[in-house]
This record gives C-alpha cells, sequence and structure tokens, in this order.
C-alpha cells in the first residue's frame, strides 16, 4: 500500500505554518520535502496539518475529478469537446470505464497521502505540544478522506503498512482492504466524534475547520452508513460483508443519529449560516463566506500559492483550479456584425476573466431534463438565475475595438455590455434557426423584433448550452480589459456548505427518524418539509438578476415554500439538492447513496443527435446508459494495483468486480 503515497511529502506543496491566532488566514511556507524525522518537531506537525489543507486543491477544482463525480447522472453528459477521459464515464456507449484512464483514481491518490500524514500529525502532535484542537484538525481530514473513499471504492485499507490508522514510513508493496462496516467503524465515526468533540466552533483561521463542519460530516456519515445497511435495492458491496453493524445498530439507529446531529449543528452553528440570498453565497466579491465552510483555497496573489499559474494553466492533474471551464461552451464564437447593411463577422463576446465567462472547454452538458424539470420553476426560485448563465453580453470595449455599436439579430444596434445571445427559459415557438442572413456561427436563431440571438431550451446541445455561472473566475487584475481568461482559477472551490445540513437532516427524517421542532436563528417544526423549506424560502430571495444585469430585490418565499408538497419523500429532496449543488460534483455520490442511480439516470434527452459537433443540428435525441449493480462503485486505479508485489489472482481479487 505504501507504493501510493511513498513520495507524498515532496509532492505536497504546504508546509511550515503561523498557527496562532482565530481570524488568520492560513500561511503556507513551501517546504521541498516532508520527511519522518520533521513530523517529530512542533514545526513538522503544524505543517502537517497545513498540507491536509492543501490537499483539497488535488480534487476539489480539478476538473477530472468533478467530472468522476457528475458525469452519467441526471446532470450531466459528455460535451461536444470531450475526449475519452470524459466520455468513459457515461456509460451512454461513447466508452467503457477504465481503470488505468479513468480518472476515477485522483481521489486514490490524493486521499491516501493525505490520511498517512494525519495518521503522522496525530501520532506525533501531543508528545510535541499540539493542542488537542489541532490534532482534532488531523482527524477530521482522515475521516474526510476515508469518508470519500469508501463512498466511492467500497472497502479500503486502514492499515498502510504501519498497523491499522498508524503512521508508516517504510515501503510496503502489499495491501489488504478493509471492509465497508470496518472503515466507518474504525476509522470516519471515531476520527469525527473526537473532531465534533475538541473542534471550535469558530475556526482558528479563516476557512479552519470547525465543530459544525464536523458534524456536518458526522451526520453525513451516519446518514450513508444507514442506506448501507439497509440497501433497499441488493447493490453489491466489496469486500463482501454482511449488511450487519459491528457495534449492533440497525440503519433505523443511525438514521436517528443523522438526524440527531445535524439538527444540533443547525442550532448552534456558531460562526456558520446561511447567505441571505442563492445569490450572495456565489458572486464572486463574497467569495469565503460564512456558508461555505469548507473548501479548497486558492488565490490571485501568486502563481506559487494558488496552486495554478495565473496566466496559463495547461488543466491537469495537480493543483489547478479549472473545473468551471469543463461547464464552458465555447461562446468566443458568437458573432455580432460591424455594418448594419452587410452582415460582416466580429466576435462580440471574447473570453474574458468575468465570473460569465472564462476559458470553454466544453466538457460537460447538462441534459434536457434539468432546465425543464430540475428548475422548472424559473420565476420564483433564484437558484436557476444563480446557477446559470442565460444571457451573454457584449464586451467589444474590453477587447479595445474602437466602436460604439455592433449589429445583432435583425440587425438591430448593440451597444456596450448589452445582449448578443439569451438562452430562453422556455420554448416559445416562430425561432428562426437559418443562420443565413444573421449568422450566429454557434446556431443561435432570431425572433422578430429582438436584437439578441435566442436558442430555445429544447435546442440545448453538447456544444451550446447555458454554462455554471456560480463556479465562474473572478478577478480583480483585469484593468477594464479582458484579463487572464487562460488562467487557473483563483478563488476557493467549495466543499461543504453549511446549508446541507438541512438536507441531511431531512433525509434522515424521511427515511424515518424521530423529528423535533428545532430551535435557534434557524428554527422550524424539525419534519422533512420544515427543513427543506428553510432552503426553499431562502431560494425565493432575490437581491440581483444575472439574466438582466440588474439589481432585482424580491420575495417570493411564500410562493415557494407554499409549493413544497406535504409529503417530502427522498426523491424529492434529491431533487431540492440538485437545485441547490448542480454542477459542483455532489449528483454522483447523491445517486449512489440513496441506491437511485439507474431510476435518475438511465436516459436522458439533448440536442445535436444526428452531429453533436454540428451548430446547427437542433435535433433532439434520447439517449440510454447500461449501468449494472457494480458500476455503484468506482474501479481501484490500476496503477495502485501495478505498484503491488502480488500475485495476478491477487491482485484481481484486490479490484472491484466488474472491472
Amino acid at each position: 500500500m505504501k507504493r501510493v503515497y511513498k513520495n507524498y511529502f515532496t509532492l505536497i506543496f504546504c508546509a511550515g505554518i503561523a498557527l496562532t491566532g482565530c481570524k488568520k488566514n492560513l500561511e503556507e511556507t513551501p517546504r521541498a520535502i516532508f520527511t519522518p524525522e520533521y513530523f517529530k518537531t512542533q514545526a513538522g506537525v503544524q505543517g502537517g496539518i497545513t498540507s491536509l489543507y492543501g490537499h483539497l486543491r488535488y480534487m476539489f477544482g480539478n476538473g477530472y475529478f468533478l467530472n468522476a463525480n457528475v458525469i452519467s447522472t441526471d446532470e450531466a453528459t459528455w460535451g461536444q469537446n470531450s475526449d475519452g477521459n470524459i466520455k468513459n464515464l457515461d456509460f451512454s456507449g461513447v466508452g467503457n470505464i477504465d481503470p488505468s484512464t479513468s480518472n476515477t483514481g485522483i481521489l486514490w491518490g490524493a486521499a491516501f497521502g493525505a490520511i498517512n500524514t494525519a495518521s503522522g500529525v496525530i501520532e506525533n502532535g501531543e508528545a510535541v505540544g499540539v493542542s488537542e484542537a489541532l490534532l482534532a484538525e488531523a482527524r477530521f481530514f482522515r475521516a474526510f478522506d476515508y469518508f470519500w473513499l469508501v463512498q466511492t471504492f467500497g472497502g479500503v485499507p486502514l492499515d498502510l503498512g504501519g498497523g491499522e490508522l498508524k503512521f508508516n514510513t517504510s515501503t510496503v508493496r502489499t495491501s489488504v482492504r478493509n471492509t465497508v462496516p470496518e472503515v466507518y467503524t474504525k476509522a470516519i465515526f471515531t476520527d469525527l466524534k473526537i473532531a465534533v468533540d475538541k473542534l471550535p466552533a469558530t475556526g482558528r483561521v479563516v476557512g479552519g475547520v470547525t465543530k459544525t463542519v464536523a458534524r456536518l460530516y458526522l451526520a453525513k456519515a451516519y446518514l450513508t452508513y444507514g442506506w448501507w445497511l439497509q440497501n433497499p435495492n441488493n447493490i453489491p458491496t466489496y469486500p463482501a460483508a454482511q449488511r450487519t453493524d459491528p457495534d449492533g445498530h440497525d440503519a433505523a439507529w443511525y438514521f436517528n443519529q443523522a438526524y440527531t446531529i445535524a439538527a444540533e449543528a443547525i442550532a448552534s452553528p456558531g460562526a456558520a449560516g446561511l447567505q441571505p440570498t442563492f445569490y450572495d453565497i456565489h458572486v464572486g466579491t463574497n467569495d469565503r463566506n460564512n456558508e461555505v465552510i469548507l473548501y479548497a483555497d486558492h488565490t490571485q496573489s501568486s502563481s506559487l500559492y494558488n496552486g495554478g499559474d495565473l496566466g496559463y494553466s495547461g488543466g491537469g492533474f495537480g493543483t489547478d483550479s479549472f473545473a468551471q471551464w469543463f461547464w464552458q461552451w465555447s461562446y468566443p464564437n458568437i458573432r455580432s456584425s460591424t455594418s448594419a447593411t452587410t452582415w460582416t463577422p466580429y466576435s462580440s463576446v471574447q473570453r474574458a476573466a468575468e465570473q460569465p465567462l472564462g476559458r470553454p472547454w466544453t466538457m460537460l452538458a447538462p441534459p434536457h431534463g434539468v432546465f425543464k424539470n430540475t428548475f422548472a420553476d424559473k420565476t420564483n426560485d433564484s437558484r436557476y438565475d444563480g446557477t446559470f448563465v442565460t444571457r451573454l453580453r457584449t464586451n467589444f470595449k474590453q477587447a479595445g475595438l474602437n466602436a460604439t455599436t455592433l449589429y445583432n439579430a435583425n440587425f438591430l444596434p448593440v451597444g456596450p455590455n448589452e445582449p448578443v445571445l439569451s438562452f430562453l427559459p422556455e420554448d416559445v415557438g416562430g425561432v428562426d434557426y437559418s443562420n443565413t442572413k444573421f449568422n450566429s456561427t454557434v446556431g443561435a436563431g432570431v425572433l422578430p423584433g429582438r436584437a439578441d440571438f435566442v436558442i430555445e431550451p429544447s435546442a440545448f446541445s453538447r456544444i451550446a448550452y447555458p454554462a455554471i455561472w456560480k463556479l465562474g473566475p473572478y478577478r480583480t487584475d483585469n484593468n477594464g480589459g479582458l484579463g487572464s481568461p487562460n488562467g487557473s482559477l483563483t478563488r476557493p472551490f467549495p466543499v461543504a456548505k453549511f446549508s446541507e445540513l438541512f438536507f441531511i437532516a431531512a433525509e434522515a427524517a424521511a427515511k424515518g427518524a424521530v423529528t423535533k421542532a428545532i430551535s435557534g436563528p434557524y428554527a422550524n417544526d424539525g419534519t422533512a418539509r420544515g427543513l427543506v423549506n428553510v432552503i426553499r424560502a431562502r431560494a425565493g430571495k432575490w437581491r440581483f438578476d444575472n439574466a438582466n444585469n440588474v439589481a432585482k430585490v424580491q420575495d417570493n418565499s411564500a410562493a415557494l415554500t407554499a409549493a413544497t408538497p406535504a409529503l417530502v419523500d427522498v426523491n424529492y429532496i434529491l431533487a431540492e439538492r440538485s437545485r441547490e449543488y448542480f454542477g459542483e460534483g455532489y449528483r454522483w455520490l447523491d445517486l449512489v447513496r440513496t441506491q437511485k442511480l439507474i431510476e435518475f439516470s438511465s436516459s436522458f434527452t439533448i440536442a445535436g443527435k444526428t452531429n453533436p459537433n454540428n451548430w446547427n443540428d437542433h435535433t433532439i435525441g434520447t439517449f440510454t446508459r447500461t449501468f449494472t449493480p457494480n458500476h455503484y462503485l468506482r474501479p481501484i486505479p490500476t496503477s495502485q494495483l501495478d505498484g503491488m508485489d502480488m500475485s495476478a489472482a491477487d491482485k484481481q481479487a484486490y479490484q472491484n468486480p466488474g472491472y
């Protein structure tokens, strides 16, 4: 097992840190190497804790990691520019999942090194005078990584070469996987309970883990394990294990624990809380707000501390942040005209480092169900407007064009920052998609009297679709120009949000947990409906309209909460989770946990059926995915198997079935 992380200390980029003070930012001091001896010093232990925050960047914000956690769900299919890295995970007949090339191993490679680092911190920290609260941060991250691993791969090894949950310093080329119940009961629950007890209510640094973060993951782990014990659809597990709990509890007990822990966190949130509007969570000027309670941090201050080049990034398998590029289509192909009488094409929306724009990779495309079902209410619910870019605006002034006007659909004038193309909220009919007289070059259509090109929801395709706004770039160094849209993203990438506690408690209640009224700043009756309605009420509150680029103070919370069904079941909660966290990487594990993958994702529709590379192909296609129960677990990466000194038969037995 040691092969996985034997060089991890040289790979991780963080080391020494000043850890005093509760309001400071995390200070990183680059260090060439960590050694086992260094861990026996206070600086080494503190540096190890810092590296645990740093390791989040290897996963969260990485486009390929995001892909592995959204594609082949009802949220995403492959986009027009995808290659095998993307398509092989879609199960829609365009490729086959490959343990050596499908990028499900990003988690495996990042997590085990961090787990061993955490074990080194825990074993050596007390002896060198590190506080229990700091050691609790290491326990949190060890549990965090094991929780991600067990959900993704099933049972994984607790012994990395030095004994179960022990710091390993020697080269070991064999490995034994523990069972799912062992991983939960020996590692995840134990560490998270200590973290809940020892972590402070307010982080010691900006972005530091807190009691609320630990409660969220403990509640979610209890919820997930309860589903695993119950196993409603008879999904196989691996390594083989009885669906019984070593501590003698049943699924109902764990659902009740999940509810209780989540309710406690909601009632006593510490420094965490809900932002006033959905927009406020995600607008770049409000990054690191108190609703995003865990994030992989990045910075505009330097490429070194950002973890990726600020000017140009290749996007790969390091600490670059480029996940939003996967959702961005090639909008710079849009053309307007510099002439009011003869179509003279000009790129009216150029690549820019602004939140609606950024670098277009066209790797992930949302199926039609996202727009027609998940986000059916686009009027009252602010989350559609706060998630997607539905209107592209001119930026020819920032590009340096010495003009005051361009001409667009119907040869109507468009000025600076005026709409060029709109993704319509509903099909309206009568759209001329011919692109003969007014050629958008992106297959967009024309409506009489409108200056903007339009695309109806039924024409959203793998090549043209609303991109994700909430994850888009935010820079303060554009200086009136287009900025550096090809640079690694500099915003923190969200990992956990306070709002999820309401969904965890609601899901536990839907699974039969005993409910009670919740007091505190988010008081509600504690039922699944009451909990979900706290989030839906907030979704009804607007302060800005992205589509129209204007302030909008409107409260539709009464309409949204009234529309919530009397019986809130798991399916409704899953729909709400998608509205709240669309495109952020929650969906695969949500559907795996609830065993709804086949029910929700086995078929979808999207335009571009005949030729996905043709901008003008608006033919709607229905596509099916072929899942088997084995696909609920991802394959162990080939790199792990190749590095072990074991027989071929033992390696095959180590691999998950079906791969």
